[in-house]
């Protein structure tokens, strides 16, 4: 089988950060396949394009978490979204809904 052009290069920079130790392994590692793959799935699935307008101080904190979790902003909002759809989320209380 013909490697591409690149891929030995970027094979030896696997190797090479492997073996100084810079891959760690993952704690719940099925948790972590599944995770990503949801959000693979999120993004390849058909989308309907929406418009939300959210407070500026929200807006930055979706921003800050998709960040921590490594991922654009707009599939969190998705993932959230879809979460709470199909049940997966606690709806919030009436007192604190907003209209």
């Amino acid at each position: 089988m013909a490697k591409r052009v690149g891929e030995e290069a970027e094979e030896n920079g696997l190797l090479t950060s492997y073996e100084r130790g810079g891959w760690q392994s993952v704690n719940k590692v099925r948790e972590e396949i599944e995770r990503y793959q949801a959000y693979a799935t999120a993004m390849l699935e058909t989308n309907r394009q929406v418009s939300v307008t959210l407070p500026l101080t929200d807006f930055e904190k979706v921003q800050q978490k998709a960040s921590e979790v490594g991922m654009p902003y707009q599939a969190l909002i998705a993932d959230i979204v879809h979460r709470f759809v199909t049940g997966n989320m606690a709806e919030p209380p009436a007192a604190t809904r907003r209209s």
